[in-house]
């Protein structure tokens, strides 16, 4: 199941939140800076990498003081390749893999790739819905993707454009 809120990403209870990053697991925009720090120590401890990541990947990390067990880094961004609905479309496979992995029952995400400079909503919605709506329903794991907007507008755009891939 796939739904749609307009809340706060970090106060939503689930086994897992998805964390947009850079290569080197720094947060994309500034609003996703505020789940390191209502994480605490614990989780800024395991946001260190020896040398960059690959756009696509994805990576488990413990959730510290969030209301998230576990948080699942999405790298979508590095020094040589900007934000792109494809590399968004990677990450978030990588997404549900390791969800598949660590036995994930829900999993709580931002729109990944929305933020200055970076996609717009309707195309940072595409990515994550095509490849929800493809692998979602033949995975046990997660069972339920939560999708966090900032706005009732963006929801009411999320869900739309939601409606018209399920409905396909």
């Amino acid at each position: 199941m796939i739904r749609v809120v307009a809340d706060d990403l970090a106060s939503l209870p689930t086994d897992a939140v998805v964390r947009p990053t850079t290569d080197r697991l720094e947060p994309i925009t500034p609003e996703l800076r505020r789940l390191e720090q209502l994480g605490g120590p614990t989780l800024w401890k395991q946001l260190r990498v020896s040398k960059p990541l690959e756009v696509g990947v994805a990576v488990v990390t413990a959730g510290g003081d969030l209301p998230a067990e576990f948080v699942i880094n999405a790298v979508i961004r590095s020094d040589q390749e900007p934000v792109t609905p494809d590399g968004v479309r990677h990450a978030i496979k990588s997404v549900l893999q390791r969800a598949t992995d660590w036995g994930l029952g829900t999993i709580t995400t931002p729109l990944i790739g929305v933020g200055a400079g970076n996609l717009d909503v309707e195309d940072a919605a595409r990515s994550p819905i095509d490849a929800l709506a493809s692998d979602l329903p033949h995975a046990t794991h997660p069972s339920e993707v939560c999708i966090v907007v900032e706005s009732d507008v963006d929801r009411e755009i999320v869900e739309a454009f939601l409606r018209s891939r399920i409905t396909q």
